[in-house]
C-alpha cells in the first residue's frame, strides 16, 4: 500500500484510539469508586484507617453487616424501608402521572396548550434545592412537616417526566390507533388505559427509572422536611452517621457498608428493566 493510500487511514485510527482512551478513562472513573467501596466494606476499622484495602488482613464483612443493622437499635433497616417506599412507590405513581400528562399534551387540543407546556419546560430548569423552602412553607401550612407525606407528595410531580411522557406518546402511540378505538366505541379513559398505556410500556419504565434514581438519591428535601429519625431515608441517615463518625469512629465501617447496600436497588432495577429502558431511550430517534 502506498503512502497516499495509507494516509486517510491515519486520522481514522487516531480518532478511534482517542475514543477508546476516553471511554477507558470514563469507565475507570466510574468503576474505581465502586471497587473501593466494595473493598472497604469488607474491612474492619483498623484496616480501613491503614488504607491497606488489597490485603486479606482485617476482613470483617460479616461483622460490618451485623453491626450495620444493630447500630442505634436497627435504624438502618427502617431507613432502608423508608427509601424503598419513597423511591419505588413514589417513582411508580410519579411515572404514571408524568406519562398521563405527557399523553394529554401530545394527543389533545386545549386552550394555551403550548404555553402550559412551555411552563413545564421552564420548570425542568429550576433546581430542586430552590423549591425546598417553598415546599416546606406549603407543607407547614398543611400540617405535613415531619411526616411521610412531606417527602412523598412532592416527588410525585416531575416536569422532566412530563416532557419525556410527551416524547414517548408521540413516538409510540399512533393517532390512527386511537381513532380506531374511538370508532369502536371506547371512551377516552378506556382508550388510554387499554390501548395507549400498553404501547407506552417502555416509556413508562424509562420515566420510572429516572424518577427512581432521583428520589433514591434525594437528600435536601428530606433534610428540610424531617426531624424524626424514624422517617429518614438512607441518604439522610448515612449523612447523619457520617457526621457522627468524626466523634465516634465506630460509625465509619457501618457507613461504608450502608453505602454499599444503598446502591444495590438501583443496580438491580437497571439490570432487570434494561430491555425496556433501552428501547424507551430510542423512541424519539425512531419517530
Amino acid at each position: 500500500m502506498s503512502a497516499t493510500d495509507s494516509s486517510p487511514l491515519r486520522p481514522k485510527l487516531l480518532g478511534r484510539a482517542t475514543v477508546n482512551v476516553v471511554v477507558a478513562i470514563s469507565v475507570l472513573y466510574t468503576l474505581l469508586p465502586v471497587l473501593w467501596l466494595v473493598l472497604a466494606a469488607t474491612k474492619d476499622r483498623d484496616a480501613l484507617f491503614s488504607s491497606d484495602l488489597l490485603s486479606l488482613d482485617g476482613f470483617s464483612f460479616g461483622q460490618n453487616l451485623t453491626d450495620l443493622f444493630a447500630m442505634d437499635g436497627g435504624l438502618y433497616g427502617r431507613w432502608y424501608v423508608n427509601s424503598l417506599l419513597y423511591a419505588v412507590l413514589g417513582a411508580a405513581v410519579g411515572a404514571l402521572v408524568s406519562v398521563a400528562c405527557g399523553y394529554a399534551f401530545d394527543k389533545y387540543r386545549f386552550r394555551h396548550k403550548e404555553k402550559l407546556f412551555g411552563l413545564v419546560l421552564a420548570a425542568v430548569m429550576v433546581p430542586q434545592t430552590v423549591l425546598a423552602l417553598p415546599l416546606y412553607l406549603m407543607a407547614s401550612e398543611a400540617g405535613l412537616v415531619n411526616t411521610f407525606w412531606a417527602v412523598f407528595i412532592p416527588v410525585l410531580f416531575n416536569p422532566f417526566g412530563v416532557y419525556l411522557g410527551r416524547i414517548f406518546a408521540r413516538g409510540y402511540v399512533p393517532d390512527e390507533v386511537l381513532e380506531a378505538a374511538r370508532v369502536d366505541g371506547a371512551g377516552e379513559l378506556t382508550t388510554y388505559v387499554r390501548v395507549a398505556l400498553r404501547m407506552l410500556g417502555p416509556g413508562l419504565i424509562t420515566v420510572f427509572l429516572f424518577q427512581l434514581t432521583a428520589i433514591w438519591n434525594n437528600f435536601f428535601l428530606p433534610m428540610v422536611m424531617l426531624s424524626d429519625q424514624d422517617l429518614y431515608p438512607v441518604s439522610l441517615g448515612l449523612y447523619q452517621w457520617n457526621s457522627a463518625a468524626s466523634v465516634s469512629p465506630e460509625y465509619y465501617p457501618v457507613v461504608i457498608m450502608g453505602s454499599l447496600l444503598a446502591v444495590l436497588p438501583l443496580i438491580l432495577a437497571f439490570v432487570l428493566l434494561q430491555r425496556f429502558w433501552r428501547s424507551g431511550l430510542t423512541a424519539g430517534a425512531v419517530k
